[in-house]
């Protein structure tokens, strides 16, 4: 597995960095974001047998900051996130006292398509890296790292000459989470980002 994750970032930095974006004049930025996450509910492995939605969550919250290189059409950036969702139900408990979180490190690449009339400017967006994600039930914590993945689109809003609003969709996935008591655990999540970016 980690094997598999270092050459897949290594294979998307590689080709950033042979994208137009290396060769144009790049200028900084550093955004934050946040949102509302809605994970989706989890199937697990129990004995062999494959059990469907096993967990199922309550709506939570996602935050993000970032820093990065935007070359005109293309920008690439390195993005730190933060997700928590608090479990509805669990297959064996249907009222647990459970948390689950995840702490997120990506390499992300944008496509902006600028419009010079107009203060809009659309993206899509995809990105890989690495998770670690934790489930808290009745006191107690169990953690996993996992390959991370994410696309998405959205729209940048003209603020000031060197600020952008952003509103965005994500989706953000990770290959599936493995516990003491809990195997193959799918984690999957559609997020809807607000946030500011700012040039330097």
């Amino acid at each position: 597995m980690k094997k598999t994750f270092v050459s897949m970032v290594a294979a998307a930095l590689v080709f950033f960095a042979s994208a137009p974006i290396a060769q144009a004049a790049a200028n900084p930025y550093v955004s934050a974001s946040a949102g509302v996450a809605f994970l989706s509910d989890s199937d697990i492995e129990d004995g062999g047998v494959t059990i469907k939605e096993a967990f199922e969550y309550k709506t939570g919250y996602a935050v993000n900051g970032a820093v990065g290189l935007d070359g005109g059409m293309y920008r690439l950036e390195a993005a730190v996130g933060y997700q928590e969702n608090k479990v509805d139900a669990v297959w064996d408990d249907p009222d647990p006292d459970a948390d689950l979180s995840i702490l997120s490190f990506m390499a992300n690449g944008y496509i902006d398509f600028g419009m010079s009339v107009s203060p809009l400017e659309p993206y899509v967006m995809a990105g890989l890296g690495y998770a670690s994600v934790d489930v808290s039930r009745d006191g107690d914590s169990e953690s996993d790292g996992v390959f991370a993945y994410q696309f998405g689109a959205g729209v940048g809003i003209d603020a000031t000459p060197n600020v952008k609003l952003d509103i965005g969709y994500r989706y953000f996935a990770t290959t599936d989470v493995n516990f003491g008591g809990v195997d193959d655990l799918s984690i999957a999540s559609n997020n809807i980002m607000a946030g500011v970016r700012v040039g330097l």
